[in-house]
Parts: structure tokens; C-alpha cells; sequence
């Protein structure tokens, strides 16, 4: 009974990236890790979007993760207080937007907190 749990957890898992590979994965299921290293609510744009910017502040950002005012309120603390400086694992469908590979949050199951790499 093991070995069928085993194959489910290691086969249904989505690949885990770095952002600097997640540009060659657009349009695939992914977690994509880094460290956020800026953060903000755009509370004036449309649909008023967080951004969690990877490994790189905006504007030289490797990954972006996006959440929508839509889901921001199931975040507490809000996204951009809650992961600021904190190493993260998002996973979601790589999309890219001008350039940038992101993955759009719809549910903070999404993202997880994650140890540094190994070395």
C-alpha cells in the first residue's frame, strides 16, 4: 500500500524551479522558489494586484508571483508583509506577462515558506 502513496506524492507533485528556470516552463504546472525580494499592493491599478517580486526587486525581477484583490483578503498578515525577505515556494501555471515568468495566486495554499537550497 506504501508504494501507491509514494508514486501519487512524487508523480502528482508539480516540478520544483528556481526563477531563473521558469522562463523555459511557461505554460507548465510548476513551484517555483526564491526570496522575495520586493513586495507591494498596487492598490490604485486595476484589480489592484499584490506583486512578490523573486529573487530580484522591481524593476529587475526574475519571477513574479501575482495575487488579485480578489484573493488578497485570504492572507493574514496581508501577502506583502506576510513573505517580504522570506524564501518562498509558489506553485501554480507559469504564465508570462512583458517578459517576466509569473504564476497568478488564487489561494494561499499556494504558497509556502521553504528552507534555503541546499548546497
Amino acid at each position: 500500500m506504501l508504494i501507491p502513496i509514494l508514486a501519487y506524492t512524487l508523480f502528482l507533485q508539480p516540478a520544483q524551479l528556481t526563477t531563473a528556470d521558469a522562463k523555459a516552463h511557461v505554460g507548465e504546472q510548476a513551484a517555483v522558489c526564491g526570496v522575495v525580494k520586493s513586495a507591494r499592493w498596487a492598490s490604485t491599478s486595476n484589480r489592484k494586484p499584490t506583486f512578490l517580486n523573486l529573487d530580484e526587486p522591481y524593476p529587475k525581477q526574475v519571477f513574479t508571483v501575482v495575487i488579485f484583490e480578489e484573493h488578497r483578503g485570504a492572507f493574514t498578515p496581508p501577502p506583502e508583509v506576510q513573505f517580504k525577505d522570506t524564501r518562498i515556494c509558489v506553485s501554480g501555471k507559469i504564465e508570462e506577462y512583458r517578459g517576466t515568468p509569473q504564476i497568478v495566486v488564487t489561494a494561499p495554499s499556494q504558497i509556502v515558506e521553504a528552507a534555503p537550497p541546499k548546497r
